[in-house]
Parts: C-alpha cells; structure tokens; sequence
C-alpha cells in the first residue's frame, strides 16, 4: 500500500485524497493508543507534503531528498515538538520557539509541517499558546498532533483541528509484519495477539527482549498474588508503585490475561491474546468462572483509569489487591 504502513488503509486514503485535491488542513490531530502508529502516519503523511518528485497515487516517493530528510526527521521546514527529557510536560516554550520558527518561510519546500507528538501532555500554558497559532493559521503551515483521543487535549484544540482517529489493526496484518521483521511463527503469533491492533507496539516488543521479560515477570506476579495473603497483596502494591512505567504495563499485562481467561470461562471463540499460557487460562477459567473472572477484569481496568486520571497510587493498587480472586494455595 502506499506509504509502506501497517494497516490504516482508509486514513491513508483520505490524507492522499486531501493533498490530491489541494485541500489540506492548517491542523490534524491524529489520535489513538500509544503503538498505533500516530506519529508514523504523521511522519509519512509530512514526506508526501513536501515530496519533491511526487508519483501518482502514492503522492511521496519515499527516495528523492525531502523524503530521506523527513524519514531520518532532518528536514529544515519539518518541526518536531515533543516532552522534553525528563520533564512532566510540554512547557510553553517550546510552543513559542515553534510559532517563531513556522512564522518564517519556508526554506526548502513550499510548507512547513510541524509534528506535536503526544500533545495531551502539553501544559495548559502550551495549549493555550497553540490555540493562537490554530485560529489564524500560517498559509504555508500544516500542524499536526497526536494524542491518544480528541478528549485528552482542549476542546478548543479538538475543534480546530482535522480529527484522524486510528483503528486497531488487524491481528493477521501485524502477524505478517512481523514475520517480514524476522520473528519466528511462534513469537508472531504471539506478539500481533498481545499488540490490541498496536503494530508499533507489536514490532517495538519484538526489538526488545527485556520488554517480554517483563511480561513473564508481571504474569507470574500475578499468579502467585491470587494464592496470596493479604498481607502479601499489599507488599507488592507497595513494589508495583514505585515505578509508575512498570506498574503501567504490569496492569496492562495483568488486563490482557483476565480477558483471556473470561473469553474462555465463557466458551467465545474469540482468538486469546496470551497464546503461550493457554493451559493456564483454561485452568483459571475453569477454576473460577466467567463471574470472577469479569470482576477481576474490570478491577484491573478501574485501577487503570484511576492513575490515569491522577488517582492515589498506592490506594488504587491496594483497592485492586483486594478485588482479585483468592484461590486455595497449591
């Protein structure tokens, strides 16, 4: 397909139609989980803006100068704004050095593009500073932003922008990618089952062995937590919590397992994400039934939600401890 992307056919479609048609946006704002290839998409979609040898309905080369220069993020008229290392947010500094950097023309091609990547974690200084920018727009200037959903960044930004909201992609799409990429069968299956329709998820795990580990580590966590004391429970909330990253992708972990186990207490025929412990899927759910196996799904999604929303760590992981299934100790 054009552009070499995994899947979003159709976004690429309308982004082609709309520079085909000389109807391209001031704003987009690309939204959609982490690893579902916002920033990909916004990086092709810049190349095949300032292309300098444009074929048919691909729009972007992919081999002429510009489009080397966006692929390695080296172009003079590309802008990438991103949270500083080490820093909570976007600040409205870097907002401000954009504005002066997109108010000049362009030096190369004949626009300048300029990528916010994860703009909900833009401080409201910097939100407020861009709306300037979006409500008397640069007629050389196209912004485009990522965020996870329209929801996450002001109302007054999603409104002002074009929303491209990416879709899951299909499994057997990502399981294809990855055997291009060099994955066994076995570890491709696993990893496009795992990915939620997230190929730059899928393809970042399978470039990063500890990744996987982690994923052993939390699923094995897990298992011992459910022949736990309470006592014990608690013990690892207070381990779960003192890295915010681990404790993220251990919930997300744990999220993908209980459903697993509730699609097969309730017979679906839906394929299992964590294929490599199906025995112990089908044990659990036999063990426990489609009614635990639901709370504790939706336990682990409320405790998801609640950090992410800023909820007391420490409160939110304990309330989970108490909320998983308690099994007789083996």
């Amino acid at each position: 397909m054009p552009w070499d992307l995994i899947g979003h056919e159709w976004a690429v479609s309308l982004l082609c139609r709309h520079i085909q048609t000389r109807h391209v946006r001031h704003a987009y704002l690309f939204t959609g989980p982490p690893g579902i290839g916002k920033r990909t998409l916004a990086l092709h979609y810049a190349q095949a803006l300032m292309c300098l040898e444009p074929a048919g309905d691909e729009i972007a080369c992919g081999r002429c100068r510009a489009c080397r220069q966006v692929r390695g993020t080296g172009h003079p008229d590309l802008h990438i704004v991103t949270r500083a290392e080490g820093k909570s947010e976007i600040a409205i500094e870097q907002v401000r050095e954009l504005q002066r950097q997109i108010s000049l023309s362009p030096l190369e091609a004949g626009r300048r593009v300029a990528i916010l990547a994860d703009f909900h974690e833009a401080s409201d200084g910097a939100s407020n500073a861009l709306l300037k920018t979006l409500e008397e727009p640069a007629g050389e200037t196209v912004l485009i932003l990522t965020a996870p959903s329209a929801e996450s960044v002001l109302p007054t930004i999603a409104s002002r922008c074009e929303v491209v909201t990416l879709r899951p992609v299909e499994t057997e799409a990502i399981e294809t990618a990855l055997l291009k990429a060099g994955a066994s069968d076995e570890q491709a299956r696993l990893l496009a089952g795992l990915a939620s329709g997230r190929p730059g998820w899928a393809l970042e795990a399978h470039n990063s062995p500890p990744a996987m580990e982690g994923r052993q580590q939390a699923l094995t966590e897990l298992r011992s937590l459910l022949t736990a004391s309470r006592a014990e429970r608690f013990a690892a909330a207070e381990r779960l919590q003192q890295d915010d990253n681990r404790t993220k992708d251990a919930l997300e972990t744990w999220l993908s397992f209980w459903r697993d186990v509730l699609l097969v207490a309730y017979g679906a025929e839906a394929r299992i994400a964590n294929v490599d412990r199906r025995a112990e899927v089908e044990r659990l759910a036999q063990e426990i039934g489609p009614r635990q196996a639901r709370q504790a799904a939706l336990a682990v999604e409320r405790t998801l939600a609640g950090l992410a929303r800023h909820a007391n760590q420490r409160l939110a992981l304990e309330t989970l401890m108490l909320d998983l299934p308690r099994l007789r100790g083996r």
